[in-house]
């Protein structure tokens, strides 16, 4: 029976594999190469040559060079693990028959927060009020803020405004009258945004819940002491083990599915009845925290619950 904790791991065939990690060509810093490697190491305890390629190495050419055909000729990489959000790229490799985790599709609804929260209320998944501001064009901008007005019907303040387009709690914003929020939405400009229900019984904390496959493999409790309503380890959060619920787990797996996703982190909020409803989830979520959280390394994980979905193991393990 696999295990997904990372520590239990399978005997695998005793011939290497190769596959490969699609990175971003310009992401170049400490911190995004540490990442890179932590799952290049997890790929070898699977028995898998991960060689790292770039979103600018692998280079779509649709004129008829082959550029990435060839590539995939000479080293056949098994699959694709997908650590960007180029989806065009992804998509690509996908019409030449590549297995890509996560798929472009799910990357790119996660990527959008408001094509995530059309997924999940398309599911029924429980999350905050939420009103998707209409699109503009960058040289035309909003013209009239009739729709601010029918916002407001719907959500009181304070409101919390989310560009479409964003990392690690950046590009959110919590106004609390009107003037604010209209220098929010000038601040923001023609960007996709939306506008969301603030949810006050979770103020300053959330928790983090990394799911590969239909498990939930490491879970940790963020909170922040700053007096920000947000609680991202980036901006200044503190974290700590955490045991989900059976409903948190639930939730979490479901919106999993929903988004078409193999591994994903979803973050929950605490509604005023201290049941789970869901902030977001991310198709590529960082893992060094959790893992000095709980000591759970992902990385291995989802190495782990690639081969074995993909049948690279060892037929008597």
């Amino acid at each position: 029976m696999t295990k997904l904790d990372g520590k239990v791991g399978l005997e695998w065939r005793t011939v290497m594999k190769s596959a490969w990690l699609v990175t971003n060509e310009f992401l170049n810093t400490q911190k995004y190469s540490e990442l890179n490697m932590w799952l290049v190491k997890a790929a070898e305890k699977y028995n898998i040559d991960l060689l790292v390629k770039t979103n600018a190495e692998l280079l779509v050419d649709l004129g008829g060079n082959h550029i990435i055909q060839n590539l995939i000729e000479v080293e056949k990489p098994e699959f694709v693990l997908f650590w960007d959000k180029d989806i065009r790229l992804a998509s690509f490799l996908e019409s030449l028959s590549v297995k890509v985790f996560n798929s472009s599709k799910a990357i790119e609804i996660c990527d959008n927060k408001a094509m995530t929260h059309i997924a999940l209320k398309q599911k029924n998944i429980k999350m905050p009020k939420t009103i998707l501001a209409p699109m503009t064009y960058e040289n035309i901008g909003f013209t009239n803020y009739d729709f601010v007005e029918r916002m407001k019907k719907q959500l009181s303040y304070p409101i919390v405004v989310k560009e479409c387009f964003g990392s690690f709690g950046q590009q959110v914003y919590l106004v609390h009258e009107d003037v604010e929020l209209m220098r929010c939405i000038e601040k923001i400009g023609a960007k996709p945004f939306l506008f969301q229900e603030y949810i006050k019984s979770s103020f300053a904390r959330d928790i983090r819940l990394n799911v590969v496959g239909d498990q939930v493999v490491a879970t940790m409790y963020r909170y922040s002491d700053t007096g920000d309503f947000r609680a991202n380890i980036s901006n200044g959060g503190k974290m700590k083990p955490f045991k989900p619920t059976k409903q948190q787990i639930q939730l979490a797996v479901d919106c999993v599915k929903a988004l078409g996703l193999d591994f994903a982190g979803v973050d929950l909020l605490f509604d005023e009845n201290e049941e789970p409803i869901v902030c977001e989830v991310n198709s590529n979520a960082h893992f060094k925290n959790i893992y000095d959280c709980t000591g759970v390394n992902v990385a291995e994980c989802i190495l782990g619950y690639i081969c074995n979905k993909l049948n690279l193991v060892n037929e008597s393990a």
